[in-house]
């Protein structure tokens, strides 16, 4: 059937009217009558689809927004209707893949006021999915011989990142990024086999702490100090809440740190400490005052990991290292990857102190490890040459 322009305006306009009047079934013909005369476009789909929905037309309404989507694919309202369609026929599988897009679209685009409601609608029936999803996954695992507190590691953090409980922290030095490393937050202390030899040596190190700590803190400074040319915004900048007593600093030894704690210094010896010049090692006891909360940053580089040897560590202190918190037992080594994202926080009313230390990743290879060497060395003399006049 041939409609003139102003016979489809008329049907549009009754078509309207009887949607808004709920006849959804006369709103349906009308607005049928107009696509079959080949007045088709995405905004007559959707009124379409809505009179559909009104008249219980589940088929009709998904046939609609089927013949928007292929005019116009990044719709979003089209692609949330639809997946509340798959929704209520129990395809939940196209629901969420649905759900995922809109919100991928609403994320990237410029979302009208009047459709955020139904965004926000989306973003709730996609957790409710999810958590189904991850009950059902779970409830399998566990019935394949894989219950959560049987699995490794590793599997679960997998699991976890599918399900959205945590996120993905990689690493982000700020200086120099040697490629091809794991992307790993905390090492296990078990694979590293100077790692039981230092932690039986804590009371000894506790011992020579103490007895710095009885000289009323003598040598220990701000860990974050002024510097000339340098950004002074940080919020622990010269303040004694973040402290610390350097052995080495760098690279750059403080001989009476050494000769007050010559235990300490002596058992650090059998850890592969990276000798790079104004790189490191870095060795220092590091305290943390009452309610002082180290804020998120990232390392330099990542060819190191960082060790705490906890000494001192009252209650309500943790450390977060990208998605996982641990808090510090006294005695037992946290080996992490300083490159990705870290904060850590002294909640107590006493101080808390650790041994800090870093090792070279056990990735690199000797040469490996000379090459970055090198390269660090040759930096700093490049640093330290004088400018030309």
């Amino acid at each position: 059937m041939e409609l003139t322009n102003q016979e489809a305006e008329l049907l549009v306009r009754e078509g309207m009217a009887a949607l808004q009047a709920g006849r959804a079934v006369e709103a349906r013909n009308k607005f049928g009558q107009l696509t079959g005369a080949g007045f088709a476009n995405p905004e007559l789909w959707m009124l379409t689809a809505n009179a559909c929905r009104l008249a219980g037309d589940a088929a009709g309404e998904e046939a609609a927004l089927d013949r928007l989507l292929t005019l116009e694919p990044r719709a979003v309202a089209a692609i949330i209707q639809k997946a509340d369609i798959r929704l209520k026929a129990g395809d939940e599988t196209a629901a969420a893949g649905l759900y995922r897009k809109a919100l991928q679209l609403a994320e990237g685009g410029t979302v009208p006021q009047q459709l955020v409601p139904e965004v926000r609608r989306a973003e709730r029936a996609m957790e409710q999915l999810k958590a189904r999803y991850t009950a059902h996954l779970d409830a399998s695992l566990g019935a394949l011989g894989f219950p959560e507190d049987g699995r490794s590691r590793r599997f679960q953090h997998s699991l976890d990142l599918r399900a959205g409980r945590r996120q993905v922290f990689l690493q982000e030095p700020t200086d120099y990024y040697f490629p091809g490393l794991p992307q790993v937050q905390f090492f296990e202390r078990e694979e590293f086999a100077w790692a039981p030899g230092v932690e039986a040596a804590t009371d000894v190190i506790r011992a020579e702490l103490d007895a710095m700590l009885t000289a009323r803190l003598d040598g220990f400074r701000p860990y974050i100090r002024s510097e000339a040319n340098q950004p002074r915004d940080h919020p622990l900048l010269d303040r004694s809440d973040w402290s610390a007593l350097f052995f080495c600093e760098n690279g750059v030894r403080f001989e009476d740190v050494i000769q007050r704690c010559p235990r300490t210094w002596e058992i650090l010896q059998s850890v592969p400490l990276p000798a790079i010049d104004a790189a490191g090692p870095t060795i220092m006891f590091s305290l943390l005052k009452p309610g002082t909360r180290i804020p998120p940053h990232s390392g330099t580089h990542n060819t190191r990991l960082v060790c705490h040897l906890p000494l001192i560590v009252p209650p309500n202190c943790g450390f977060r290292v990208g998605n996982e918190v641990r808090e510090w037992d006294v005695g037992k080594l946290i080996i992490f990857d300083d490159s990705i994202e870290h904060e850590a926080w002294n909640d107590s009313a006493e101080d808390r102190v650790v041994l800090i230390f870093d090792i070279w990743r056990p990735e690199l290879t000797e040469q490996e490890r000379r090459e970055v060497t090198a390269l660090f060395s040759a930096s700093q003399a490049r640093l330290q040459r004088p400018s030309a006049a």
